[in-house]
């Protein structure tokens, strides 16, 4: 797939990315205790190119403070993934649940904190209208998608986690480094849209 968006109509994108997020199917999890939850990956078309929506939480938040992430929470009783990944996008950025438009889901991962996560991908209007949650969100910004496959970009560190030696993915986008779950989505999200470097592979920490 190309970033090309115009060569057959304005919604063409939209329909290419639909085919390319649904086959193969994304994988999922074997069955845990841990908790689902969802997250919104929302993307939209400007200048012919894809951009990604992140944000920057809090710093005053318990956890993960100060970390760049996509919308996202915990499934509330009844909710599916879809319905919790724009609920929780309408509370941390005032976006109408209504706005997101369903175009797929990427590779269930799991945290160390004890969650199970469905990447859910959205297509958003342009230009996008926010309210953000300034308790929970310090920060709304957007890149282009190509910038996640760029390698000056891109940096694979060697660290280790839990006593295990692994290579940590982290994206260098302008002054902000974008690593950990954010980044295995964003690496997911680029190789099934046939984005990602050359002789790139997704097994990143």
């Amino acid at each position: 797939m190309t970033e090309n968006t115009s060569d057959s109509g304005p919604h063409s994108w939209i329909l290419a990315l639909r085919e390319r997020l649904g086959s193969p199917p994304p994988t999922r999890l074997p069955p845990s205790e841990e908790r689902k939850a969802a997250v919104l990956v929302p993307i939209y078309v400007d200048g012919n190119e894809l951009w990604v929506i992140l944000t920057r939480r809090s710093d005053h938040l318990e956890k993960h403070r100060g970390q760049f992430a996509f919308p996202g929470g915990a499934l509330e009783l009844g909710e599916d993934y879809w319905e919790a990944a724009v609920r929780e996008t309408e509370e941390e950025l005032g976006v109408d649940r209504s706005r997101p438009l369903q175009l797929g889901e990427l590779d269930e991962a799991s945290t160390p904190s004890g969650f199970r996560i469905v990447p859910c991908v959205a297509a958003m209007p342009f230009p996008l209208e926010t309210r953000v949650n300034e308790g929970e969100i310090a920060e709304v910004f957007a890149a282009p998608l190509l910038a996640f496959s760029n390698p000056r970009l891109v940096e694979d560190r060697q660290v280790e986690i839990d006593g295990v030696e692994r290579m940590l993915r982290i994206y260098h986008i302008g002054n902000r480094q974008i690593w950990g779950l954010t980044a295995r989505i964003l690496q997911n999200l680029l190789h099934r849209l046939g984005l990602d470097m050359p002789g790139a592979d997704e097994g990143s920490a």
